[in-house]
């Protein structure tokens, strides 16, 4: 695709495809073959991307409110990245405009005593939308094969077979009605130096930053074989993964707007029927 300029409205965004970073069923992922500076599908500039991510802003909120208002269907929007990631980010600017009323945050940092007390997927089911309602979760269940893992939290015995508990959890989710859809926010080790540096650097930044951060960033090689475990075992039909160019982060909130509003479209929603007799009602 050659250059477009959004301001100039030249970018046919609705025909542009998210195939290519949708991780299917039983797919082997190695991440080095997914480029975290791709933006082959948007190839634009980085002040082009502003008024675009406007426009499907502004489709989103619109899409969001249908779903809302017709109080069917049910979504899950799972983000889980490496630190610095952008997760945060993510919310910030792809969901900026849409209706708190129907769209709730869900973070998950290290379990409470209460929740260490339950089963892992305990914390996790509790805050799963109900219909008309879309939740956003900022680290989810997958932290349990995960953190777990490269930390030895449990035995690797325990953390093999949740993979197939996550899969099974997943699919009763989407029969009894809910639409998941999952982003992995792809950076690299580069990027990841560089945004750490930005954080410890401005000061008002720096309460984002911990130094355990960096004990973290020396597990890099672990933490990828963790994360290429997980969507090679969960990308499955009724609950996708999709692998997000995320070095650039106008790029990256392109591609997951563009994701969600081919998710909702594919929903098929309509507003509710009006109450009768509101052709006779004035207004005095």
């Amino acid at each position: 695709m050659g250059k477009k300029h959004a301001n100039e409205a030249n970018v046919d965004w609705q025909s542009i495809s998210m195939k290519q970073y949708r991780v299917e069923p039983d797919t082997k992922v190695k991440l080095d073959n997914w480029d975290p500076n791709d933006k082959s599908q948007f190839d634009i500039s980085k002040d082009d991307a502003a008024p675009l991510l406007a426009a499907m802003n502004t489709r989103l909120e619109e899409l969001q409110e249908l779903l809302y208002a017709e109080g069917k269907h049910k979504v899950l929007v799972v983000l889980q990245a490496l630190d610095t990631g952008g997760k945060d980010g993510t919310i910030r600017h792809v969901f900026e405009g849409v209706n708190p009323a129907g769209v709730t945050v869900a973070p998950f940092g290290v379990p409470t005593a209460e929740e260490l007390a339950h089963d892992y997927l305990w914390r996790v089911h509790k805050r799963t939308p109900g219909r008309g309602q879309m939740v956003i979760f900022n680290r989810s269940h997958y932290e349990d094969v995960l953190v777990v893992r490269v930390e030895g939290l449990v035995p690797e015995k325990v953390w093999k077979r949740r993979y197939a508990q996550i899969n099974e959890f997943e699919q009763m989710l989407a029969e009894e009605g809910t639409t998941i859809v999952k982003f992995y926010l792809h950076i690299d080790l580069d990027e990841q130096k560089q945004r750490l540096q930005e954080r410890l650097d401005d000061p008002s930044k720096q309460w984002k930053f911990a130094i355990g951060d960096l004990a973290t960033r020396a597990k890099w090689p672990a933490y990828i074989d963790a994360y290429e475990a997980v969507l090679s075992k969960t990308s499955t039909t009724y609950a996708p993964w999709y692998v997000v160019p995320a070095n650039r982060k106008w790029y990256r909130n392109l591609v997951i707007s563009k994701v969600l509003i081919d998710t909702l479209e594919r929903l098929e929603m309509s507003y509710p029927a009006p109450e009768e007799g509101l052709d006779k009602v004035v207004i005095v």
